[in-house]
């Protein structure tokens, strides 16, 4: 038999020991348990000697062999394994896209992230608090135009009534809107963009409704006193405030009342808040989330015991004073609630700016969402010394002897609105009497 090119003689048996676990089988039925080695000899070589050399060079490439073959199985296990970490990665990232699609576009992330129209920070599961809050607001300006056309009635102005039934009609439209926006949510038709779009139209309406109003309402001033107005906050945003002109001085003692009304939930937000260069929560009465109602001087905290978030009037006081940080709170006339140790011997600093509506996180600013007070507010006094019971249980009966706050009193001159809170006629007391 020929002998072949001398290529074919060195790659013989390189194959015959990569074939030799296949071959094996088929090899031994015919040989039984004969083992053949074969090594390729030059044409002019000993066959003996290159016999031991080949023994040599054929357990060597076997071996190059197994470890060339565990190298692909580590390879394979490897890459399956990055196949598995791939498919969870895929599904995770199905997941998120599957939430974000539920997510509005300018959706805030912290205390900070609530861009200027909150109503595009509103995710879907906050709608319908939203549509509830419209639903208020709509009431409430439907009130205001039953005054006012009782108003229209005793001074017969042609103009007022032409404005009113302006309005009245802008208020039908508004509900239609409500109303298919709730269609819409149930059936689930509205995407976030849109949804998002509609609610800024109704926000927008709504404060220019309401600005309309007011104005409409300025004819009435000169029919009641100046301290016979209550502030309305309708919806929980970071631009709707009041802010009192006047700051406080240094006090060593306060008593601080008000009339409040609210049903938001969770948590009707904060009435006021009293900052100062340095210390954002030097004054702070402030009801968030699911916890009680609680004051906040100099960042120290008592909780308040106020039951109030029913949607009803209610009148409440909170007095202090620095010796020991005594307090004490008062709901409708009568003390419920008192402790110590509050920010003792802590003066409350002068210099600041005192917002009602929202909590500052920085001077005059800051303002988020989600702490913004809810309802109505009215009579909100500051005394720098501790009102006895008698005094307190006057203020809350609507009493003619009540006294006004002689460091900051309740009148229109002295509280400037912004961003869609309105100022209108006080009713609590009216009721009372």
């Amino acid at each position: 038999m020929a002998a072949g090119p001398p290529g074919s003689r060195r790659l013989l048996p390189l194959l015959l020991l990569l074939l030799g676990p296949a071959l094996g089988p088929a090899l031994g039925q015919g040989l039984g348990q004969t083992r053949f080695i074969c090594t390729s000899v030059p044409l002019d070589g000993d066959v003996c000697a290159a016999s031991a050399l080949g023994t040599g060079s054929a357990e060597e490439l076997k071996g190059t062999v197994l470890q060339l073959r565990e190298t692909v199985l580590q390879q394979k296990e490897t890459i399956m394994n990055q196949k598995e970490t791939i498919r969870e990665l895929t599904a995770k990232l199905g997941r998120c896209e599957s939430q974000s699609v539920l997510e509005l576009p300018g959706e805030g992330k912290g205390r900070k992230g609530f861009s200027k129209n909150t109503m595009g920070d509103l995710s879907r599961p906050a709608a319908a608090e939203t549509l509830s809050q419209l639903g208020q607001t709509l009431q409430s300006l439907k009130t205001r135009l039953e005054n006012l056309e009782q108003f229209s009635r005793m001074n017969s102005s042609s103009q007022t009534n032409n404005l009113k039934d302006i309005l009245q009609n802008k208020i039908d439209d508004l509900e239609k809107q409500v109303l298919s926006r709730v269609n819409s949510l149930e059936e689930g038709k509205l995407s976030p963009r849109n949804e998002s779009e509609e609610r800024g139209k109704i926000e927008s309406t709504l404060t220019s409704l309401h600005q309309r109003i007011s104005d409409l309402e300025k004819g009435q001033k000169d029919n009641r006193p100046p301290d016979r107005f209550q502030l309305t906050f309708p919806l929980r945003t970071n631009y709707m405030y009041a802010k009192v002109k006047k700051s406080l001085p240094e006090m060593y003692a306060f008593s601080i009342c008000m009339w409040i009304k609210s049903s938001a939930s969770p948590g009707m937000g904060t009435p006021f808040s009293y900052a100062v260069p340095g210390q954002a929560n030097e004054l702070v009465l402030i009801e968030w989330g699911n916890n009680p109602m609680e004051i906040l001087i100099n960042d120290k905290v008592a909780k308040l015991p106020f039951a109030i978030n029913d949607g009803k009037w209610h009148h409440i006081c909170v007095t202090w004073t620095t010796r020991d940080g005594v307090w004490e709170a008062y709901q409708d006339g009568t003390q419920t609630g008192n402790g110590e140790n509050l920010a003792p011997y802590h003066p409350i600093k002068p210099q600041g700016v005192l917002v009602l509506g929202q909590e500052q996180d920085t001077l005059g600013g800051g303002f988020d969402a989600t702490q913004a007070f809810v309802g109505e507010l009215a009579h909100f006094n500051v005394w720098d010394r501790k009102l006895s019971p008698g005094e307190v249980y006057g203020l809350a009966t609507c009493s003619s002897k009540a006294l006004a706050g002689n460091v900051i009193a309740w009148a229109e001159a002295n509280i400037d609105i912004y961003g869609g809170a309105t100022k209108w006629t006080f009713e609590a007391c009216r009721q009372l009497n």
